[in-house]
């Protein structure tokens, strides 16, 4: 495990996650100190869980919502307690097991080479992913991609990300939206018109069946909805700062 670092944690938004959250924060804590989770109000009893492990381990930190507020707002949750506890970066990883602990080092060592980055998982898929799942995000990144005039967001979706806090709390700070399932996508969009750089680092990802403890809250009505809504209001965001990217881009070629 990497020794404890001062300015880099790990942060894992919890919400109702199944039996594989326990594995997921273990494997974090192998390989990264310190780790905090969000427990975002879940009401399967691994708030309680989570908190015995953490009264064991100095390097475990579990914060527990009273409600369900969403991901984003989970995070934004995290990363002002982070802050005040004088941390710059958090690497998101989601609770449910399908993200990478093992390249929590790989990453968090890109953001200590870069840190005005945001290092921005590639997911790697083996046959355990949804066709449909993996089809539908290329919908979502076009889109992010159009937003930023192709500015090098790799992958909009993927939640296994280190993001400089300063900036992501400045993009969410006083906006409604960010707080769903909305949140990965619209966090790499403004943060790039923040003139944020995105580093894309590959990544594996893995889809665990039911019968393998996997847990999923993907409605693909309602979240795509969403991200519908969500585009919606990028698309005139990016008009309204098209002429500022173009100068970006033709300065600086990207």
């Amino acid at each position: 495990m990497n020794p404890p670092f001062e300015t880099h944690l790990v942060l894992i938004p919890s919400y109702n996650p199944g039996p594989k959250v326990h594995a997921t924060v273990m494997e974090a804590r192998r390989y990264w100190s310190p780790v905090w989770v969000v427990v975002d109000g879940s009401t399967d009893g691994t708030a309680a869980s989570l908190a015995a492990l953490a009264a064991h381990d100095p390097g475990l930190v579990v914060i527990v919502l009273p409600e369900n507020r969403g991901k984003g707002a989970a995070v934004l949750h995290g990363i002002e307690l982070a802050a005040r506890a004088g941390f710059s970066h958090a690497l998101t990883m989601d609770s449910d097991g399908q993200h990478p602990a093992a390249s929590i080092p790989e990453f968090m060592a890109a953001s200590l080479r870069e840190p005005d980055a945001m290092i921005l998982g590639m997911p790697v898929f083996d046959a355990s992913a949804p066709a449909l799942r993996v089809k539908g995000r290329k919908i979502s990144n076009w889109w992010a991609n159009l937003e930023t005039l192709w500015s090098g967001i790799g992958d909009s979706l993927f939640g296994f990300r280190v993001y400089p806090i300063a900036p992501l709390r400045r993009v969410m700070a006083g906006r409604r939206w960010m707080r769903g399932f909305d949140f990965d996508p619209e966090a790499a969009v403004r943060l790039r018109w923040l003139g944020v750089e995105a580093v894309n680092l590959p990544a594996p990802v893995k889809y665990w069946s039911r019968e393998e403890g996997g847990v999923s809250h993907f409605d693909y009505w309602r979240d795509n909805r969403l991200l519908t809504w969500m585009h919606i209001r990028l698309v005139f965001g990016f008009m309204l700062r098209l002429p500022v990217l173009l100068w970006r881009r033709l300065v600086s070629g990207r």
